[in-house]
């Protein structure tokens, strides 16, 4: 394998075998005990195939069911694959669910140390970042109380705080976004930027392409155990919402597609695509009704691909009445530079993306000041 590469899968099948009937009592249990069971062979993951360079940040995305998990736990060494052949340069900590190398009956503190233990630390190591992973935790009252006695929010915060101060060269992480409160998210955030700035190699599954386009450089996008698509961030991300969109309208949209005939960008001075320090920015949208449409989204990318602004109606608890809709956006303060805006349109929440149009428009700000940065601040020497 070559130096640059952190992880190389080759050609990963992964089945398992589920059973025709199910126990639902002790009699039925004992009385399948001798009888010949028929199992049907289900493929979780057929030919999976692609490398992870060192300090990249990559993205595994797909629908519940899809097989990422099970690719992600294969890569943890928690599965073993049918078949193929997986090539891990580096240590590795993972973060795939809740509960892995707790033992419930054990205190937070005993349970730091059992799970830092499991995952390759030395017991100077975690007595020496211990107060960092409860601090990170904030859970510094409870780590004398039994594991058994916390919150689902409390021990995925321990778990998280053990597994990122592991210090091995890969991290796997599986859906921490999805479980903890808001505060507790907004950090794991910000200790993405940092993973990201140390340019530390990581495995992130997420159902978030906010977060899967802002900090990974590259991903995978698996549909019934088989690659869909593997590149870029942006390209994944796209593929991810036209594979929900197909799928999820075949049926019920029909002909009825958003087919959007009008997006303008405008500020209060002036129509076009080209703004001076522009005050405010309008965006105009009008498209072919649908009754399947229930909210509408606007995400401001910068040409390089940094996400810059997103938001829809349902965040903004705006309900549409028609097919048409504004967003006003005031004192942008975007750096001077060029912008791609991305539309998305949902079914009943923001989870249910019914069509997205990755490049509906462009615009460009124009700036006079030699100020640099992402953006535009007022500031004052004295």
């Amino acid at each position: 394998m070559k130096d640059n590469i952190a992880i190389k899968v080759s050609q990963i099948n992964k089945s398992f075998k589920v059973p025709h009937e199910r126990n639902t009592s002790l009699k039925s249990a004992a009385v399948n005990m001798f009888s010949s069971k028929k199992y049907t062979k289900f493929n979780a993951l057929k030919d999976i195939e692609f490398e992870i360079k060192k300090g990249e940040f990559f993205g595994i995305v797909g629908k519940n069911g899809s097989g990422k998990s099970t690719l992600l736990k294969i890569l943890a060494n928690i599965y073993q694959p049918n078949g193929g052949k997986i090539t891990i340069n580096g240590t590795l900590a993972p973060f795939i669910e809740l509960g892995v190398g707790f033992n419930p009956e054990l205190t937070g503190r005993e349970n730091v140390f059992l799970s830092g233990t499991i995952l390759g630390m030395p017991r100077k190591k975690i007595e020496a970042i211990y107060d960092d992973i409860v601090d990170f935790a904030e859970i510094g009252e409870f780590m004398d109380q039994k594991l058994k006695n916390y919150s689902s929010g409390m021990q995925v915060r321990l778990a998280f705080s053990i597994a990122v101060r592991a210090d091995s060269d890969i991290l796997l992480i599986d859906e921490v976004l999805a479980v903890g409160d808001a505060a507790f998210q907004a950090k794991c955030l910000n200790y993405f930027e940092q993973l990201k700035s140390k340019k530390k190699t990581v495995v992130f599954v997420s159902h978030d392409m906010e977060a899967i386009t802002r900090f990974c450089d590259s991903a995978v996008l698996i549909s019934s155990g088989e690659i869909v698509s593997v590149g870029s961030a942006d390209m994944v991300a796209n593929n991810y919402y036209k594979l929900n969109t197909s799928e999820s309208s075949e049926s019920s949209l029909q002909d009825e597609k958003t087919n959007l005939t009008r997006l303008t960008i405008s500020d209060s001075k002036m129509i076009g695509s080209r703004f001076v320090d522009p005050s405010e920015l309008i965006f105009s949208l009008n498209w072919k009704k649908n009754k399947y449409i229930k909210n509408v989204g606007v995400a401001i990318f910068r040409n390089d691909g940094i996400y810059c602004f997103g938001t829809n109606t349902q965040i903004d608890k705006v309900k549409i009445k028609q097919n048409k809709a504004t967003l006003k956006i005031e004192n942008p303060n975007l750096s001077k530079g060029n912008y791609v805006v991305k539309l998305i349109f949902f079914g009943d929440t923001d989870h249910t993306p019914v069509e997205f149009i990755d490049n509906a428009a462009q615009f460009t700000i124009e700036d006079d000041t030699l100020q640099q940065g992402f953006i535009r601040l007022k500031s004052e020497w004295k």
